[in-house]
């Protein structure tokens, strides 16, 4: 009896054990691809001494300074409290793993339930058996724990692509508010002009009250359009200040004027449908997700993989005999490629493993499919937002300038009125904010395509 302490010792894997003990197991994963995907870095913070050099370090790159949308997502990367919390949830995965990896705690003790040598007999034979069990059942449950601390890994990693993702199109949101706002400061004193040449007119007698009210009109509803402007970018810039977790003093930054100007060349990615197969968190996690019910079931026997069009379609590999006598697998061609596997589940006593893993097979087949298509959705809304764009750039706002050019000459010559010239300014304020809508869609796009490839949430261009 004396050996069973030592069997159980010798179960430890102690590989496994200096993996996940140390502080952090598993963050690097995380820290290695968010930097691939959003150009940031991961910061796990593990004690209150790591939470106050984030804050030092966040408030010494914003505070007083105009940011951009790096440095935005960098601070919020490292000063989100909400992502520590879904952070600690890793830590917990490794302290699974790691209890798991420890095997069978090394212990012997005998309770006596009965009188005379037969109740010591039998207890002692509990306490054998329940050991062996432990270590004979310690193989499947470290697979099992090992699944886990995966899928905790990509799961943390989608929380962080996610919010990356939010806090550059709260940058976008914000700097595309004030530049709205700007565009109808920089007409209010046109308007403003233009009311008080209307009042002149009116007390000389040379423009009658129907007309003074147009202008005046036009005057009001323009300082209403921009303080709502005003608001929005208020607003907007207060969602940039949570989610890069600032508060107090730290809240004192600025944000550009405007949007940078389109890119040189033309965006898109034709692979876009294949990055978004191999790359996406969700469907990460829905494949390690069939292999946590295959081993908690105890499925066996791997037969064939079907791709995801197939499986949503309710097409089963259909299985011929060649003339050789030997089984292939004919499944559906698709141009991109994504495998889901199927285990031989005829042989399961149990009922409800079998309805669960076709379960979740359908659902990550059809995350899948959602993948593929919001990555041809994302791809067509970053090229066509850009073309609008371009558009306003290239075509609409010359022929602008060109009418507002000649308006100026018929001024200057006498040909037309102050009221002429100011109506066209009015449609050349129209264009310009057309445009820095157009180019603040195209900025939004271009951050949906990040999370239609990596993960996290899109509709920026709802």
């Amino acid at each position: 009896m004396a050996l069973v302490p030592l069997v159980l010792a010798a179960c430890a894997d102690t590989a496994l054990v200096n993996q996940v003990s140390t502080p952090g197991a598993g963050f690097e994963t995380v820290s290695r691809v968010t930097r691939q995907a959003t150009g940031a870095n991961g910061v796990l913070a593990l004690s209150a001494a790591d939470v106050a050099a984030n804050e030092a370090r966040a408030r010494s790159l914003v505070f007083h300074k105009t940011i951009g949308p790096d440095t935005a997502v960098q601070v919020a990367l490292m000063n989100n409290r909400g992502l520590q919390a879904a952070y600690s949830d890793l830590g917990l995965s490794a302290a699974d793993l790691w209890e798991v990896a420890l095997g069978p705690i090394p212990s012997f003790g005998v309770t006596i339930s009965g009188i005379g040598e037969v109740g010591l007999a039998r207890s002692l034979e509990a306490a054998v058996t329940g050991a062996i069990l432990d270590a004979a059942t310690l193989k499947p449950r470290k697979a099992l724990a090992q699944t886990h601390f995966q899928q905790a890994q990509f799961e943390a990693l989608g929380a962080t692509i996610a919010l990356a993702t939010e806090t550059r199109q709260a940058w976008i949101d914000a700097v595309a508010a004030f530049e709205t706002a700007a565009l109808i400061g920089r007409a209010q004193g046109t308007a403003d002009a233009a009311s008080e040449l209307a009042s002149e007119l009116g007390r000389t007698g040379a423009m009658n009250r129907a007309d003074q009210a147009r202008e005046h009109v036009f005057t009001a509803e323009l300082a209403a359009e921009r303080a709502d402007a005003r608001l929005e970018a208020q607003l907007a810039k207060e969602r940039l200040t949570r989610l890069m977790g600032l508060w107090g003093t730290d809240i004192d930054f600025f944000v550009p004027d405007r949007l940078p100007g389109l890119p040189g060349v033309r965006p898109g990615r034709a692979d876009v449908e294949r990055l978004a197969l191999e790359n996406r968190t969700d469907l990460a996690i829905g494949r390690l997700e069939l292999e946590v019910i295959a081993q908690e079931h105890r499925l066996a026997g791997q037969t064939r993989m079907i791709s995801d069009i197939g499986l949503v379609a309710g097409v089963e590999a259909e299985r011929s005999i060649t003339s050789t006598g030997r089984q292939t697998t004919v499944s559906p061609v698709t141009q991109v490629s994504f495998e889901i596997p199927l285990y031989d589940t005829g042989k399961i006593a149990n009922r409800r493993g079998e309805l669960a893993y076709m379960r979740a097979a359908n659902e990550l087949a059809q995350a899948a499919v959602n993948a593929r298509s919001e990555a041809r959705t994302a791809h067509a809304a970053v090229t066509g937002k850009y073309s609008i764009a371009q558009h306003w750039r290239d075509e609409v706002l010359p022929l602008r300038r060109v009418i507002d050019e000649e308006a100026l000459k018929s001024y200057n010559g006498m040909l037309s009125s102050t009221f002429e010239l100011i109506a066209d300014a009015r449609e050349r304020l129209d264009a310009e904010i057309s445009y820095a809508e157009a180019k603040a869609d195209y900025w939004r796009a271009e951050a949906d395509m990040t999370a239609a490839i990596w993960g996290g949430p899109t509709g920026g261009n709802d």
